[in-house]
């Protein structure tokens, strides 16, 4: 492809690398941003909704973007693997994590999305965009911090998802 719109009809006319995915996630944003923001994968809502980062996990990354003075309009928003995995519960869908080689198989894609996208910054969230974007397995822990992803400068941290599951608010906001 020759530049991103080309990219993501390629995307959107190849096959799901993951079972169940209703559709792809596509990213989202400006081109040349001074961020790029990384996630894991399309939740439930991003699914239904057709958008990175919408659901309970997008809310509190908008939230820490304002308190950071940073428009999310600003920023390219995506995920290393663009379809939702998931496992059916009843009438709901719960995440399922990808493994190492559904994201190796997004790889090619997430980059060269990013190589028309062109952010100065790339904020790998969690570990599996840190997977995707290094090709290796990252504790986040302790690789949080500056990081280079091939030809982009980089920076690990952590899911706002793994937010959401710490026990109260003053363990979200430190982390």
């Amino acid at each position: 492809p020759r530049s991103l719109a080309g990219l993501n009809r390629q995307f959107m006319a190849a096959e799901s690398m993951v079972a169940g995915s209703t559709k792809a996630v596509l990213g989202e944003g400006p081109l040349h941003p001074a961020i790029a923001l990384v996630g894991e994968q399309p939740g439930d809502q991003e699914d239904i909704q057709g958008k990175p980062f919408v659901g309970p996990a997008g809310q509190l990354l908008d939230r820490a973007l304002q308190e950071a003075g940073i428009a999310r309009a600003d920023v390219y928003v995506t995920n290393a693997v663009k379809h939702f995995k998931f496992v059916p519960r009843g009438k709901k869908r719960l995440h399922a994590k990808p493994t190492t080689a559904e994201v190796k198989r997004y790889r090619w894609w997430l980059f060269e999305e990013l190589s028309f996208v062109q952010p100065k910054l790339v904020v790998a969230l969690g570990a599996t965009a840190a997977l995707a974007l290094t090709g290796k397995a990252v504790a986040i822990g302790k690789s949080r911090g500056e990081a280079q992803f091939g030809n982009f400068r980089g920076y690990i941290t952590v899911h706002p998802s793994s937010l959401l599951r710490l026990p109260d608010e003053t363990a979200r906001h430190e982390a």
